[in-house]
C-alpha cells in the first residue's frame, strides 16, 4: 500500500500568510476613506495581495 506524504514548505506558509496579512490590512484603507482615491488603491492592493497569497500556496506549498 502507498502511503501520500504531504509536505509543507515553511516559505510557502510565510509568504501565505504574509500577503494574508497584507491583504487584511489593505482593506482597512477601503474602511477608512469610502469612496476616495484611498479607498480604490486599498482595493487594489489587495486583490493583488490576494492573488499572491494564493500564488504562493500553490507554488510551495507542496
Amino acid at each position: 500500500m502507498a502511503e501520500h506524504e504531504t509536505v509543507a514548505s515553511d516559505k510557502g506558509i510565510g509568504l501565505a500568510t504574509l500577503f494574508t496579512l497584507l491583504a487584511a490590512g489593505a482593506t482597512v484603507a477601503m474602511f477608512v476613506e469610502p469612496g476616495s482615491e484611498l479607498a480604490a488603491w486599498g482595493f487594489a492592493g489587495a486583490v493583488t495581495a490576494g492573488v499572491l497569497a494564493v500564488a504562493a500556496v500553490h507554488l510551495f506549498w507542496k
